[in-house]
């Protein structure tokens, strides 16, 4: 057992680290998953008490998930395409419930008559709600033609900052599911990636996002039952499988909730999250680091 604990002692050492600077909230945890992530921890194998560098990895990971489940849980709720009809109904539900609500937007959109613009005024006065770029034609969901051009492109989300008087320089591309922030580049299509990097060496942040619910906006019928939904918020936040621990960036659309039973799926939903003690956070804040 204490041939055990010294292979163990690089880890070990450092949840004690941890703890010692628990109070400062230095991102060590954040540091120390990134590394192991990237395979640039060096793991030695003992040749008297031998534990081999898998089950080392195994045990570090491990440790490290322990640490982070002692950490608040932290739930980022975007809806894109607004302002559309079921926007009215996610700004209330925010007002209601109390919670930081993010919005991806299309300027297109708030030219489509009064009511849009007037979603949209709710939306930029509502103070549990912030207002993000997805550009100002949403590419005429043309995508391969709106991304073959990325300075087009990029004048588009420019247009859409001017338009609607955004404050932040954050993105959700149109169509794609693309990261790139710091030292972070995912990319999902390749048809995306010019555009986002001219974005990102102009000062922007894009974000795509870790789970996706789709609900036929028609309807309001749900493609993936809320309960399935649900459970895949949970897994990627207990399993660290999101694209940064402890954050969960959950991706749904405006109309969805144009119907009386969308608007109770999502009101049944954050139940379901508050219920988990989740810290619902603006997307400007992402990620949160311990």
């Amino acid at each position: 057992m204490n041939g055990l604990k010294n292979k163990l002692g690089d880890q070990q050492d450092f949840v004690d680290t941890l703890k010692e600077n628990t109070v400062s909230r230095k991102p060590l945890l954040l540091d120390k998953w990134d590394s192991l992530q990237k395979n640039l921890i060096t793991f030695h194998v003992d040749s008297l008490h031998p534990v081999d560098i898998k089950t080392q990895k195994k045990n570090l990971k491990d440790s490290l998930r322990r640490e982070f489940n002692k950490q608040p849980k932290h739930i980022f709720l975007t809806f894109d395409d607004g302002p559309l009809v079921g926007s009215a109904a996610v700004d209330s539900i925010a007002r209601a419930k109390k919670i930081k609500v993010n919005t991806f937007l299309v300027g297109r959109h708030a030219t489509m008559g009064k009511a849009r613009k007037r979603d949209l005024d709710r939306y930029k006065e509502n103070p549990y709600i912030a207002c993000y770029n997805h550009s100002f034609t949403h590419a005429y969901n043309k995508f391969t033609t709106f991304y073959n051009n990325p300075a087009s492109a990029y004048a588009d989300f420019e247009k859409n900052e001017e338009d609607l008087g955004l404050k932040h320089k954050i993105v959700r591309l149109p169509g794609r599911n693309i990261w790139v922030y710091d030292d972070i580049r995912k990319i999902d299509l390749q048809s995306g990636s010019s555009t986002a990097d001219l974005l990102h060496t102009n000062g922007y942040r894009i974000y795509g996002w870790d789970v996706e619910w789709r609900i036929q906006s028609t309807t309001g019928i749900p493609v993936v039952p809320l309960n399935d939904v649900y459970h895949r918020i949970r897994n990627f936040m207990n399993n660290k499988s999101s694209m940064r621990p402890n954050n969960v960036v959950f991706l749904m659309h405006d109309d969805m909730f144009q119907t009386r039973k969308g608007k109770q799926l999502l009101v049944q939903l954050i139940d379901s999250l508050q219920k988990e003690n989740y810290k619902f956070e603006f997307i400007e804040d992402y990620p949160i680091k311990y």
